[in-house]
């Protein structure tokens, strides 16, 4: 596991346990972010689903804040002098291309679990959306702060928090105003559940979030690889789909050691010993 490959540009990258990747938003004051900030984050996760001792990911910030969102100005393209069709094609162009990098957080194929504390505006409602677990410290506010801006959240708030989340007149509220909510809301609406709102601050936040990681990490990587690539294929196909495709994914995946391994555990009383270890997944 080599701490080298990860990070970059604004990211934070160790290895809080074993197969427990952390990367930490690190952007000071409040992790505002640019293109070059949000490209690194994207990197970093393409490289996660390619590397066989990653079982784990854990999302935060370095700073006194998750993130306040994405500098407009900073962020902006240079369309002085085109006609607005190509305005228009550049901009598409750019927006698919930011949609994608946040979308490798979803596509990473191992469990993401994002540890919010300070402020989580605007971008960063994309960003956790696309997170597997969402954890926060007791005192973090949110806010879908697009509409302040005079555009509509276009990053992945409005398409995956209506799939994830429980309480759309509520999302739809806060979508619609900006409106800035605590955990308490945020738990109403369904995007932080309530045993995972941690009292005690940052530290806390981070040992719950580390100690979660680790218990994820000792499963079967098969196992946990299938189940996010499975809960994500059903989110979007019916259930007669999903069924279906479940059903040629585990005609692969039943024949892997890690159920017989599982099994002879269970046998012997050992299923829930941390010390058992499974293979690594294999790299190309």
């Amino acid at each position: 596991m080599d701490q080298k490959e990860y990070g970059g540009q604004f990211i934070l990258a160790d290895w809080p346990s074993s197969s427990v990747l952390r990367l930490s938003l690190n952007r000071p004051p409040l992790n505002v972010f640019s293109s070059p900030f949000w490209s690194s984050l994207a990197a970093n996760f393409a490289k996660v689903r390619h590397d066989p001792d990653v079982r784990a990911v854990i999302l935060c910030s370095n700073t006194r804040a998750f993130t306040a969102g994405l500098d407009l100005k900073e962020d902006g393209l240079e369309l002085i002098g085109a006609d607005s069709a190509r305005s228009g094609l550049l901009l598409r162009e750019h927006v698919l291309e930011f949609q994608a990098a946040i979308s490798k957080i979803e596509d990473c194929e191992r469990p993401v679990i994002v540890a919010i504390h300070g402020v989580c505006y605007g971008l960063g409602l994309d960003i956790i959306s696309a997170c597997d677990i969402r954890l926060c410290e007791a005192g973090a506010l949110f806010s879908i702060k697009e509409v302040d801006a005079g555009i509509a959240a276009d990053i992945g708030t409005l398409q995956r928090l209506p799939k994830k989340t429980g309480n759309d007149s509520l999302l739809r509220e806060l979508a619609f105003t900006a409106r800035t909510f605590g955990s308490k809301e945020a738990c109403e609406l369904g995007l932080i559940a309530q045993r995972h709102i941690i009292e005690g601050g940052k530290e806390a936040l981070m040992a719950h979030a580390i100690q979660l990681a680790q218990q994820i990490a000792s499963k079967s990587p098969i196992a946990t690889l299938g189940t996010k690539h499975l809960l994500n294929y059903s989110a979007d196909h019916p259930v007669s789909e999903g069924l279906n495709y479940t059903a040629l994914w585990g005609a692969n995946a039943l024949q892997a050691s890690d159920v017989r391994e599982s099994i002879q555990a269970a046998m012997a009383g050992t299923l829930k010993n941390s010390n058992r270890s499974y293979k690594r997944l294999g790299k190309l």
